[in-house]
């Protein structure tokens, strides 16, 4: 309905009221107008009974008075008067009000009627111009639906289906929780536990003291206990490598190894495997059986077969009979193995088994940039640089004759034949490695456990600065990977600064001091305080599972030690001859640090052990370094 025809009907509800209302009183004649005026424009409306005033003869005489001009146009959608059965009525769009009335049977039907009518309210509320309204129907003769009684529950308390379903409710719940419960105790039980983690081995937890000849000297022992080492190193001569099984060589062997255990220290041997004398039974039983040539670098030809040069100068080539030239790059009588040839693996495996039986825990191989494993020879060509003649070995490049393809699979199969014997054994090597992609399997995992690699520790004889010497260690952690445990060799490293200086400083960098006790005097006059204390920071949480971060200065090299969830330690070290003062203001470090440990050469008397110090304005003497322990701050 269109609110022009609304405005119509309403316009006419009002002429009707006021028509029929001359019989009504004065007082409820303005209340239904005034309803009629607040119904919503465009709103439907019906009358009930109690709505429609009573209708007289004077009101229907009235009606029929109505002019033309007064009545609607549309009268079907009127409300007009009709008399039904001699009563007067309402009749709208031609529905004649009560007729509803006249379907009921009489007053028990009223009464019915009556008995289901609510209370309804039209509320204040809704979009009027689109003709919504409100309606709030109170509740049947005054009572709100409340469920079932009590009473009239009770009569299925014992009915058979009710009863039934209520076990099944009853017994699967308590099924479900006590299943629940099984599966959390099962969880609980089977769970990987956070396992603490487990210290360093051996090798890489302590420092390892380096001697040359094959004996345990009564002062070689007691270096290795003032150095706290918890491992020794000794030089196995190259001749007796395939030896190691004659009775004079296995019992000397024998002897050092007992006379460390007894002091809970390992044994190392340095191992030349890739090279025989004269005598060796390789090369007697090649000469006399050709199928067994194999093993070496075997050529027959009439003339020299390359260019290539040994070590001690001259031709690498020696021709053992007329006709038969070896390989010989370590001087003469000593020749060449193939080490990738079946029956050499087999014997030097027999040594490292052997080896392991009588106690020694690690070997470090010598040469192995040397180790040859295939027969290809072509000849080399010059070096680009260097004041070196023909005949010298620097004279030419050596790439044919060094770091041979294959190098880090066949170390990685002699590093795990090793590690299936004895499970806390290794095996490393005994020189630079130069080439750091070489000692890795075609996997990219390394192929021994500790390599040596880079000039850091040479750089710590030469007077570069705080910042350079930071950028070699940084270069030479990047080409092994920060994850990687290198051996220091602090023999290398001696220079004029004071012994503990260096101790301190290279200490709790990420790897392993080898002490070389024939060649330096670095360490024979270092208290053994200072030892004791460097085997305490080598077992703390912090460096043996902690990380170690860099600190920018331009004279200092500054470091830490840090495991979260426990004390770190701040290394400071300066290389220069004069007095220098850190400004470190790292988010992750304190105002105040506590002095942990001082070098012999630290002459500061302001700055004792366990004194505070301010980290801002750090001052180190020269040639000197500090220690400092502190609890990090946690960066914002």
């Amino acid at each position: 309905m269109t609110a022009k025809k609304s405005q119509k009907m309403k316009s006419a509800a009002i002429r009707k009221l006021n028509v029929n209302g001359a019989n009504s009183s004065s007082k409820e004649q303005p209340q239904l107008e005034e309803f009629y005026k607040q119904i919503p424009e465009g709103q439907e409306f019906v009358k009930t009974k109690e709505q429609v005033p009573q209708q007289t003869t004077d009101n229907v005489e009235a009606a029929k008075n109505l002019t033309k001009e007064d009545k609607p146009e549309n009268t079907n959608e009127l409300n007009t008067t009709t008399v039904v059965d001699g009563k007067m009525v309402a009749e709208q769009n031609g529905i004649i009000d009560g007729a509803d009335e006249q379907m009921l049977g009489g007053a028990e039907d009223n009464d019915k009627l009556t008995d289901k009518q609510g209370e309804v309210k039209f509320v204040k509320g809704g979009d009027h111009q689109n003709g919504d309204a409100k309606i709030d129907i109170a509740a049947v003769n005054g009572k709100a639906f409340t469920g079932m009684s009590k009473e009239e529950l009770m009569k299925y308390a014992n009915d058979p289906f009710w009863v039934r379903l209520r076990w099944i409710f009853f017994i699967g719940f308590w099924a479900i929780w006590v299943a629940m419960l099984v599966c959390a105790i099962l969880i609980i039980i089977d769970a990987p536990k956070c396992a603490a983690p487990e210290p360093l081995p051996w090798f890489k937890s302590g420092l390892l003291a380096k001697f040359n000849d094959l004996q345990a000297s009564a002062s070689d022992i007691d270096i290795a206990k003032r150095i706290k080492a918890s491992g020794v190193i000794y030089e196995l001569p190259p001749a007796h490598t395939y030896l190691v099984q004659e009775p004079a060589i296995e019992q000397k062997i024998k002897d050092v190894v007992e006379n460390y255990n007894k002091m809970g220290i390992n044994v190392i041997l340095d191992i030349a495997p890739n090279y025989v004398p004269r005598n060796s039974t390789l090369i007697n039983e090649a000469l006399v059986d050709k199928s067994k040539h194999s093993a070496f670098i075997w050529k027959e030809d009439s003339k020299t077969p390359n260019n290539w040069r040994s070590l001690e100068n001259g031709s690498a080539w020696d021709e053992i009979k007329p006709g038969n030239y070896l390989l010989s790059q370590f001087g003469a009588g000593l020749y060449d193995l193939n080490m990738n040839d079946s029956r050499v693996k087999i014997e030097f495996e027999n040594v490292l088994k052997h080896l392991l039986s009588l106690g020694v825990k690690g070997f470090r191989l010598k040469n192995t940039k040397f180790f040859l494993l295939t027969d290809n020879t072509p000849d080399e060509v010059p070096a680009s640089e260097g004041n070196f003649v023909h005949n010298e070995y620097g004279f030419w490049t050596h790439t044919h004759s060094t770091f041979q393809e294959g190098l880090g699979d066949l170390l990685y199969e002699f590093k795990m034949f090793v590690k299936n014997i004895t499970a806390d054994a290794f095996l490393s090597v005994a020189d630079d490695i130069l080439r750091p992609d070489v000692y890795r399997t075609k996997n990219g995992e390394w192929s021994i456990d500790m390599p040596i690699y880079g000039q850091f520790v040479h750089a710590l004889r030469t007077n570069l600065s705080g910042q350079k010497l930071q950028n070699e260690f940084t270069n030479t952690m990047y080409a092994v990977g920060n994850e990687t445990w290198l051996q220091w060799n602090f023999g290398a490293a001696h220079n004029n600064s004071d012994p503990t200086a260096v101790a301190l400083f290279v200490s709790l960098l990420p790897g392993v001091p080898i002490v070389s006790i024939a060649n330096s005097s670095l360490f024979k006059d270092m208290r053994v305080d200072v030892f004791d204390g460097i085997k305490q920071l080598r077992l703390s949480p912090s460096y043996m599972h902690g990380e170690y971060h860099l600190y920018d200065s331009d004279q200092l090299f500054a470091y830490s030690r840090i495991k979260s969830g426990n004390p770190g330690y701040f290394v400071a070290y300066n290389p220069s001859s004069v007095i220098v003062k850190g400004h470190f203001t790292h988010p992750s470090l304190p105002d105040k640090m506590s002095v942990y440990a001082l070098s012999d050469n630290y002459n500061n008397s302001d700055i004792v052990v366990k004194s505070k110090v301010d980290t801002k304005s750090l001052e180190v003497s020269p040639g000197a370094t500090i220690i400092l322990t502190y609890v990090p701050v946690k960066s914002e």
